[in-house]
């Protein structure tokens, strides 16, 4: 337990530290292994989602659009 008060003395000279410390209730210890196992599934996670979103968005199911590629010009001889 760290808490207390620390004395520190050089010569004529004396300094204290109050030293106050709080534990974590809930917390979880991360370590390597947990670090890149979550890296790891998010760029799964990632990959899968960039598919998913190709497969979706990215294929021509053999539909024509109705709107044509060309305009059609009215023919008037003053515009010419």
């Amino acid at each position: 337990d760290p808490r207390g008060l620390y004395m520190c003395e050089t010569g004529n000279q004396r300094r204290s530290l109050q030293v106050h410390y709080r534990m974590c209730q809930n917390c979880i210890e991360v370590d390597a292994p947990t670090i890149s196992g979550i890296v790891v599934a998010d760029v799964v996670a990632t990959v899968l989602l960039a598919v998913a979103v190709y497969c979706i968005t990215g294929h021509d199911r053999g539909h024509t659009s109705r709107a044509s590629d060309r305009q059609n010009l009215i023919a008037n001889e003053l515009y010419q």
